[in-house]
């Protein structure tokens, strides 16, 4: 868990902004060069704040706000640095015994390069909850172990009206023993550590060890990794989305759902340069007794890109509007 806001350090507050930034720039499926140009920015300011390199400012926390659709979300971690920031300058005319200074945090070891040879997701609803199962073939290509691997998972119930969505998850946050998060590799089962937790947003290190050893992955190996986590459809929306952060080179999703309720399924595409579009491919669908499946695949996916599938039940009245993402 995080510290409480009142007690957050400097740096604390200004990876939380930065965490919230990136947050809802996906769930928008806004490219961070699209979001600098809605903002006026520079095309790369957005990729340094998020980066850490750039500390938040006033203007780009308000127009990111607005731009973003996130109902003060955003803003309010930029307040919440401001106060850190005034903590610390307080601190500093009454100085008492400095903590300990904190390393900067690398994604991944120095000179590693991972690459994804197969991405194969796995979105499981059975009426009451959704089940992600996700299955990577990870490759080392760079010259040093990689010891962690970094998940994501956020959502937004109310896409089209923030506040109502923040004031949802505040009253009814996402918690890890509803996610029941588990992870595997070669056989093993893998420790977890929460990077970053919030009602509606959760980075997740995924270790490459547990309690009876470790197991890196080294230079030139290739593994498969598996982890899963359970979502209410109370949190979940009707779309899911896949973000590609790594080299890719076969992504695929597969979305099972009862077929009594009659599902339809449809996808888009955006891209670093182009806004949203419909996917190449259709999701084939295929029966099997009461589960109906849709699957898609693309190959040597763009770096960068995010695919969106979205579906309704149509032998159920239309629910509210409401969104899910998880990576």
């Amino acid at each position: 868990m995080e510290a409480q806001d009142d007690d957050i350090t400097v740096e604390q507050a200004a990876e939380n902004f930065a965490a919230e930034v990136a947050r809802w720039r996906e769930v928008r499926g806004m490219s961070k060069r699209a979001l600098a140009q809605a903002m006026g920015f520079d095309p790369s300011y957005v990729s340094h704040v998020e980066s850490g390199r750039h500390r938040p400012r006033e203007e780009f926390a308000r127009l990111a706000d607005e731009a973003l659709n996130a109902g003060k979300a955003i803003w309010r971690r930029w307040c919440d640095y401001e106060q850190a920031k005034a903590r610390a300058k307080q601190a500093r005319r009454h100085p008492a015994t400095p903590p300990a200074p904190r390393r900067p945090e690398q994604p991944y070891a120095t000179g590693s390069a991972l690459v994804v040879e197969h991405d194969a997701a796995q979105l499981h609803y059975d009426g009451r909850s959704y089940r992600l199962t996700m299955r990577r073939r990870l490759r080392n290509t760079g010259e040093e172990p990689v010891t962690r691997y970094l998940i994501r998972i956020s959502v937004d119930r109310y896409p089209g009206d923030p506040e109502r969505s923040n004031a949802h998850y505040r009253a009814h946050p996402l918690t890890w023993d509803e996610l029941d998060l588990t992870a595997t590799c070669r056989g093993e089962a893998m420790r977890w550590q929460a990077k970053h937790d919030r009602d509606a947003f959760k980075e997740v290190w995924l270790l490459f060890d547990n309690e009876h050893g470790r197991f890196p992955l080294y230079p030139g190996e290739s593994v498969w990794i598996e982890y899963a986590y359970t979502v209410g459809h109370d949190k979940w929306g009707n779309w899911f989305q896949r973000a590609v952060r790594l080299p890719t080179e076969q992504l695929e999703v597969q979305l099972v759902f009862p077929s009594d309720l009659d599902p339809a399924v449809w996808g888009t595409e955006t891209s670093m340069t182009a806004e949203a579009t419909p996917l190449r491919t259709p999701p084939v669908r295929s029966d099997d007794g009461d589960l109906r499946q849709f699957t898609w695949i693309t190959t040597t996916p763009a770096l960068h890109a995010r695919y969106r599938l979205e579906w309704r039940f149509r032998a159920q009245p239309e629910p509210d509007t409401q969104q899910g993402e998880f990576r």
